[in-house]
């Protein structure tokens, strides 16, 4: 598994009817497997997020859409940047992502963390708790997920979660690569060095450098190659001729930038690559410009120099 170059699919606000809105997101998809990007991601969310929209806005439900795409592309990974724990119980999801593998062909992606929007939580009546009821929550899913992945038939009970002899069948492969959002230098790495490939560090640009030498650390804490816990970013990219930071709201400034392609890809490069992280998973805000193809394929053009492992 490698994921140098992601593309993720964050909002369905394209300014169209329905009718249209999920040939839009199949015409992204598409562009970034014929552009050469390793993934594409959608949101594990029902609501849309503060910050890209409002909660009424179109949100689709990740693994049908994932499954959708599965059909259309032909070479990209697919999953969630990244699955709420909280709102899918995992045997449940562990079937879902072994379909996914099935119908895909062996490229299905399999992202999880603690889930943290608690209005979805609230209005759709999950239960949400404290930080760290949400990170022992997920340490027992973990406990049922990873082994069905395996097809082994785990028997657990826990405080939350509970099985007997479950199993996840067919199964397309025997390793489904595992991801996690987050920077928790306390829990989050730890459990990042532990059990996943690959850990998408959630943090500002200027932060990064310390949380590339703490993955290290925690990973020889265990005697675990720390070459072989991948890394990325998620970062937004406005992308334009004439485009500059000034479009960027101050508050985001940290994890977003602009320019045209080339101009992006320079800056990922100075702001996230130098600091030791070895891809990027890119953002369009196709919510304020709408899908304008060939943004995709430019930027893939420019980053995958840049990323080549």
């Amino acid at each position: 598994m490698s994921i140098r170059l992601g593309l993720q699919i964050n909002n369905f606000s394209y300014g169209t009817g329905v009718g249209e809105l999920f040939p839009t997101v199949i015409a992204q998809a598409q562009e970034a497997d014929a552009a050469g990007f390793d993934a594409v991601f959608v949101m594990d969310h029902f609501y849309q997020l503060p910050g890209i929209g409002t909660p009424d806005q179109p949100m689709l439900e990740a693994y049908t859409a994932l499954g959708a795409l599965a059909t259309a592309t032909e070479q990209v990974q697919l999953g969630t940047l990244v699955t709420g724990n909280t709102y899918r119980n995992p045997t449940l999801l562990a079937k879902a992502i072994t379909t996914l593998d099935v119908i895909s062909a062996g490229r299905a992606v399999l992202g999880i963390g603690t889930g943290w929007f608690e209005l979805e939580h609230d209005q759709l009546g999950y239960e949400f708790g404290t930080f760290t009821d949400r990170f022992d929550k997920l340490g027992e899913a973990l406990q049922i997920i990873l082994p069905m992945l395996k097809g082994e038939r785990p028997t657990f009970s826990g405080r939350y979660y509970r099985t007997e002899q479950a199993m996840a069948n067919p199964l397309f492969r025997e390793h489904i690569p595992l991801m996690i959002g987050g920077s928790g230098e306390r829990k989050t790495i730890p459990l990042a060095a532990r059990h996943f490939d690959h850990l998408n560090v959630i943090a500002d640009f200027d932060e990064l450098a310390r949380k590339v030498a703490v993955v290290k650390q925690r990973c020889e804490e265990i005697d675990r190659d720390p070459a072989t816990l991948e890394t990325s970013m998620l970062v937004g990219a406005v992308v334009g001729e004439g485009v500059g930071p000034e479009l960027i709201p101050e508050d985001v400034r940290q994890r977003v930038v602009a320019g045209s392609a080339e101009q992006v890809a320079e800056l990922i490069k100075a702001k996230v690559l130098d600091a030791g992280i070895d891809g990027v998973i890119v953002h369009i805000p196709t919510q304020v410009v709408g899908f304008q193809p060939g943004q995709i394929t430019a930027l893939g053009e420019a980053l995958k120099p840049l990323v080549a492992g």
